[in-house]
């Protein structure tokens, strides 16, 4: 849990599938900035394939996806620079003093809002959403269980 004048905070990073189902969550102090993340975010977690049809796919579970959308706490060099060594697509919108992308793409940012969704839906069971533990780790084992519950 990390300390600030408003007392104890906790931010959470997850990493989601198109459905929005929880793949990596990760919580950290509140101060900390959410691009310090991002490398943890990128290996946990895979993605089973499928066909077009929805069945199951041949291969590998992927771990790398095509296009990663992330808030403007994101837009820093080294995290497109990661993103892009990677083969993904940053969707990112950039901040009011940094140059405009032109290559940004809407429609998939608005893809977005599947993880405020799930914040959301983890935050619909009382105990994330009033963070009443005092010990991280056993905060992340109650969001842990609440994104069970929700893959269910």
């Amino acid at each position: 849990m990390g300390a600030s004048r408003g007392g104890l905070s906790t931010k959470l990073h997850l990493r989601t599938d198109g459905g929005g189902r929880p793949l990596v969550i990760l919580a950290t102090p509140g101060q900390r900035h959410e691009v310090t993340q991002l490398q943890r975010l990128l290996d946990g977690g895979a993605v089973k394939r499928s066909r077009p049809d929805g069945r199951p796919g041949p291969g590998r579970p992927r771990r790398r996806p095509a296009k990663l959308a992330g808030d403007k706490g994101y837009s820093y060099r080294s995290a497109r620079r990661l993103l892009r060594r990677r083969g993904i697509v940053p969707v990112i919108p950039t901040k009011s003093d940094q140059p405009r992308q032109p290559s940004f793409d809407r429609a998939a940012y608005r893809g977005r809002n599947q993880v405020e969704r799930s914040v959301g839906r983890l935050k619909g069971f009382r105990r994330v959403a009033t963070r009443y533990d005092k010990r991280a780790c056993n905060y992340l084992a109650w969001v842990t269980l609440a994104a069970g519950i929700i893959w269910l």
